[in-house]
């Protein structure tokens, strides 16, 4: 395995490393990079998440082939004696990345091709990338029935001939989906957001209302910086925070590879938990409740500040996904000093934020969506409690195999 005093990594539009963090970048973490630009490309959050899943699982598996840190999976990847991790790692990535997004082929052969020119023509090169197209094939395959792709038959709430817009919301089968470690979408399904006539509900009706909106005076220039970073979805913006821990120094490339697949299963888990609630209690987002609101209560012009997604309000999809990722991540640093967590934004020109501890990423991820006018507190604190359950689940049914 080369570890690199500073990696190649892909072209990619945004900075994602720190200069500290880049002194131990490994072949794991070089490739994650590179997956999480290719497959930022896929405009559905959601379908990208998984695609990253799966992504890192193959790379966990074929590493483990190769130095057997862990025991063998059901999936039974092998590998010959002394074949290259650095091989491994390209070849499993390629290969996802190709099934799931051969669109993207020219993209994904240019990072494959330099990624194996730091690696020596030998048998042991060979013998990586066959352990690396062998595991992620493998991965592919178990996954093709997972419930990703179905038929969209969400139902609009409508009354009979009167107009209601015509675009379909975002994934309704999502929370269907066959999940990597819960149980099912509904394992952590909460209890219904708040009722209408609660001091719960008026706090948050009130607060969006104020600092949400499009020009709000309440929203402070931070708010707004914040606001417009977490504006991303895409992988590209989470994968580095989960970086900036596997790249603290003496850390080894397998257990880098388990790390990653574990965030990865957290998070694909989580967007399937929280679809599952959303379609199940549709709940109105701020713009539709401010604009229909009772009496002085309505602002029929009111905008947030973002555009907003397009599906159910509660909970907070955003908070799910930095809670579980957060949880893997906590449990992965231990009672030992943090690294500084650091990513970067293409919703806010590219700017890097930082963090000292996971727990603050986590909450500027709820605040964001507050500050942005497109979820309400009480859907945040919900979301994050929900994504804390998950990862949690994952680091403690994963102690050993992470595919039973």
């Amino acid at each position: 395995m080369i570890k690199r005093a500073c990696p190649w990594i892909a072209p990619l539009a945004l900075g994602l490393l720190t200069a500290a963090s880049c002194a131990w970048a490994d072949v794991v973490t070089d490739s994650n990079a590179r997956a999480a630009e290719i497959t930022s490309k896929n405009p559905a959050t959601p379908v990208a998440v998984r695609t990253m899943a799966i992504v890192q699982v193959s790379v966990f598996e074929a590493a483990n082939a190769i130095t057997r840190r862990y025991p063998a999976s059901r999936l039974n990847v092998t590998a010959a004696p002394g074949a290259s991790v650095d091989a491994a790692v390209a070849a499993a990535t390629r290969t996802a990345l190709l099934k799931l997004m051969p669109v993207q082929q020219a993209a994904i052969d240019a990072d494959y091709q330099t990624a194996l020119r730091v690696v020596p023509d030998s048998r042991a090169k060979a013998d990586g990338i066959a352990v690396g197209e062998q595991a992620a094939t493998a991965i592919v395959a178990s996954c093709a029935d997972d419930g990703a792709v179905a038929p969209n038959t969400y139902r609009p709430y409508a009354t009979a001939g009167v107009y209601v817009p015509t675009a379909f919301p975002a994934v309704p089968h999502w929370g269907k989906r066959r999940p990597w470690v819960m149980t099912s979408g509904n394992q952590f399904r909460p209890g219904p957001p708040p009722s209408l006539t609660s001091a719960v509900w008026k706090r948050d009706f009130e607060e969006i209302k104020a600092i949400g909106a499009m020009n709000s005076s309440k929203r402070t220039p931070e708010q707004a910086a914040i606001a417009r970073f977490w504006e991303a979805t895409a992988p590209a913006v989470y994968w580095p925070i989960a970086r900036s821990v596997a790249t603290a120094p003496g850390r080894d490339v397998t257990d880098n590879a388990r790390l990653l697949a574990m965030a990865a299963m957290a998070m694909d888990d989580a967007l399937i938990a929280v679809f599952d609630a959303k379609y199940t209690f549709n709940f109105w987002r701020p713009v539709t409740a401010i604009r229909n609101a009772d009496g002085d209560a309505r602002d029929s012009a009111w905008t947030p500040f973002i555009d907003t997604p397009m599906h159910p309000e509660y909970p907070c999809a955003h908070c799910i996904l930095s809670a579980a990722l957060g949880a893997v991540l906590r449990a992965e640093i231990g009672d030992g000093p943090a690294p500084k967590l650091s990513s970067s934004s293409s919703t806010a020109s590219g700017a890097i934020r930082t963090w000292n501890t996971v727990d603050d990423f986590m909450q500027e991820v709820a605040l964001a969506r507050i500050y942005d006018g497109v979820h309400y507190r009480n859907s945040t604190e919900v979301g994050t409690a929900m994504g804390l359950k998950v990862g949690e689940l994952v680091v403690k049914t994963s102690p050993k195999r992470l595919i039973e």
